[in-house]
């Protein structure tokens, strides 16, 4: 994919021109760029440079465009978010469907999908850097996709139970033992044994709603 270097007459050294507009067409196309070559390299030597030249852009490119390295960070960040998001929430959308025990099986066999892998060893490298306080891109990540999973779980929930504090605690449990087995399998890669303990989980979730 090449890109034409874009002419910025009013940038100054130390101090890149803001950013063009979200929907700037060749914004969206280096994001894309960006992203993919994000998911084959992670985040652990995330650098413009090399960024640039794998894309067919440049570093005085992408900083036009998206404003600062930090910039195209969140970027990156939030379009991870939105495809992760945007897959679960396609899962179980009927009303038959509904219910925390169904859908935590849903999500559990969305996140052990090996095509899956990549996207969501870069969900983990963000959420461990805002959680070790860096004040950059990074910062509200793992808060963000808190609040994004919670959502998606709540919304498979009946109106009562949704808005109940035995309704969140629920969700918010779900989430525990979905997000640590999780971690377990980017770790160690046994799906078999970490399927067995949620299953045991949504078994006990099973039961109570069937009362």
């Amino acid at each position: 994919m090449k890109v034409e270097n874009i002419r910025v007459s009013h940038a100054t050294a130390g101090h890149p021109p803001a950013a063009e507009p979200s929907d700037s067409p060749r914004k969206r196309e280096l994001l894309e760029a960006a992203y993919g070559y994000l998911l084959a390299h992670g985040l652990a030597d995330f650098s413009l440079r090399p960024l640039a030249r794998a894309i067919g852009s440049s570093p005085r490119v992408l900083l036009y465009l998206f404003g600062s390295k930090d910039g195209l960070t969140r970027a990156l960040l939030a379009r991870a978010r939105e495809e992760e998001v945007g897959a679960l929430a396609a899962l179980g959308t009927t009303r038959q469907q509904a219910g925390m025990a169904a859908a935590g099986r849903e999500v559990w066999a969305w996140l052990v999908n090996p095509s899956h892998r990549a996207l969501l060893t870069l969900w983990l490298e963000g959420y461990a850097r805002s959680l070790l306080g860096d004040r950059g891109p990074w910062a509200s990540f793992a808060q963000e996709t808190v609040g994004d999973w919670l959502e998606l779980l709540a919304a498979r929930q009946s109106d009562s139970r949704r808005h109940s504090r035995a309704g969140e605690d629920e969700r918010t449990l779900l989430l525990a033992v979905l997000r640590g087995a999780l971690l377990d399998v980017l770790a160690t890669g046994d799906v078999e044994r970490t399927t067995r303990a949620v299953e045991h989980h949504l078994a006990g979730l099973s039961h109570g709603e069937a009362h």
